[in-house]
């Protein structure tokens, strides 16, 4: 994990944290701490990258409302759906290192488990380039409820099917591949299972080998459910009034979409691994073309391999959000320039505190503005 930059990170801090000036009404007048008050939101964890490092990262309020412990900047939270790009990596990883293409037919990586017989697929198969950009034609629209601790989980091979004890499924598909975006938790699951067969290893072994520690992620992890030992320094998952829920935490046995550990400034620095990558300064993991492919959105929506790719002002953007059962969540960088941010929440009223931090950040770093930014 990189350092934070204390260079002048206070004042921007302060000017982040307080009521804003000018007041355009809104959220304007509250303080950060006020605004997680105000929609029970018990903490938020932050780390902000600037010229291609962290700038700053903070933990603000409670981790867990029932033992009063406070976030810190190594807090776990759970990622929820910026599992996905994270897990893309690792499958670009694999085509990298030549065990199979992301023009593939996904049969032909999956032993375990087969897609079904289609007329959607007669002519043109499902590949991993269309289950990673959520545009296989597959109908299931998951979103993962999760487990208790205390509950059987299922196997990827009982969700793909929708047999117990999974809470979801079956995956199926729904129209021909490549008709539009219709977001795929359910893809990705199949995706999960095509690389571990194609590998020959557990997904948390290849993604902590191949991804979490070459990056340096070094909170970060995908074993679910979390071993007592880290989650001494975990955060609860808590309602939209920030009440403790009836367990600590859902388990999440779907790993590449939602199974991920971690804290922003792990976020973060992931998102200066693709920053730097695509500049040809850090490829730990990709090469500068293979990034380029993680970025590029396929042609139907506006996904590329595991990111969201998206035009804001005059700047494009890679980012994604999450949400898991009592945590919400989001990770946006800029494609070309050094900045960008991770946000954690441990609410289900998380996205209201994200939302304002996200404007705050942008205005005050100066995001892709002709105008002076309020700081330097």
């Amino acid at each position: 994990m990189q350092s934070p930059n204390p260079d002048s990170s206070s004042t921007f801090i302060q000017t982040i944290e307080g009521p804003q000036d000018p007041n355009r009404q809104g959220h304007d007048p509250y303080t950060l701490e006020e605004i997680m008050e105000r929609y029970g939101v018990p903490g938020v964890s932050i780390a902000v990258i600037k010229d291609f490092e962290i700038h700053w990262a903070k933990g603000y309020g409670i981790a867990d409302v029932e033992t009063g412990a406070q976030v810190n900047t190594e807090t776990l939270f759970q990622a929820a759906s910026i599992s996905k790009p994270v897990a893309a990596m690792a499958v670009l990883k694999a085509v990298q290192d030549g065990l199979f293409s992301m023009d593939d037919d996904i049969n032909t990586l999956l032993k375990s488990w087969q897609l079904p017989p289609s007329q959607f697929i007669e002519d043109q198969p499902v590949t991993p380039r269309m289950l990673t950009s959520h545009i296989a034609g597959l109908g299931d629209g998951f979103g993962f409820p999760g487990y208790k601790p205390t509950d059987p989980i299922p196997t990827p091979v009982q969700i793909l099917n929708g047999d117990k004890p999974s809470n979801v499924g079956p995956v199926s598909l729904a129209r021909l591949p490549m008709t539009a975006v219709h977001y795929s938790g359910g893809g990705v699951i199949m995706m999960q299972l095509a690389l571990t067969d194609a590998v020959g290893k557990p997904f948390t072994e290849i993604l902590q080998n191949e991804v979490l520690d070459p990056i340096g992620m070094t909170e970060s992890t995908f074993e679910q459910p979390l071993s007592p030992e880290r989650d001494k320094n975990a955060t609860r998952a808590h309602n939209g009034r920030g009440q403790a829920m009836d367990a600590k935490w859902h388990v999440y046995p779907e790993l590449a979409a939602a199974g991920l550990w971690t804290t922003p400034s792990d976020l973060a620095t992931f998102a200066i691994e693709v920053q730097k990558s695509l500049r040809g300064e850090a490829n730990h993991v990709l090469s500068q073309t293979m990034i380029k492919e993680m970025l590029s959105p396929v042609g139907v929506g506006n996904f590329a391999v595991g990111f969201e790719i998206g035009k804001q002002g005059q700047g494009w953007y890679f980012s994604h959000g999450g949400g898991n059962w009592g945590f919400r969540c989001h990770l946006l960088a800029h494609k070309v320039k050094g900045y960008g941010f991770a946000i954690m929440t441990n609410a289900d009223n998380g996205g209201v505190v994200l939302n304002e931090l996200k404007e705050r950040i942008e205005r005050v770093y100066g995001y892709d503005s002709l105008d002076k930014p309020v700081l330097r």
